[in-house]
C-alpha cells in the first residue's frame, strides 16, 4: 500500500500508542498505520459521494 504523504512515522506511532497504554512493536505499528491510512482514504471517498449525491 503506497500513500503519497505519510505524516506519521512508525516510530512516532509506537510512541503515541505506548503513551496510551498500548504496547506494540514496529511491525505491528506499521500494520496499524496502514489500516488507518486505508480507512482515511475510504472515508474521503464516502464524503465525496455524499456531496455528489445528497
Amino acid at each position: 500500500m503506497n500513500f503519497i504523504e505519510k505524516n506519521v512515522s512508525v516510530e512516532k506511532a509506537v510512541i503515541i500508542l505506548s503513551k496510551n497504554g498500548i504496547q506494540v512493536d514496529e511491525k505491528e505499528a506499521k500494520i496499524i498505520l496502514e489500516l488507518l491510512y486505508l480507512v482515511s482514504k475510504n472515508y474521503d471517498k464516502t464524503k465525496e459521494k455524499k456531496i455528489l449525491y445528497p
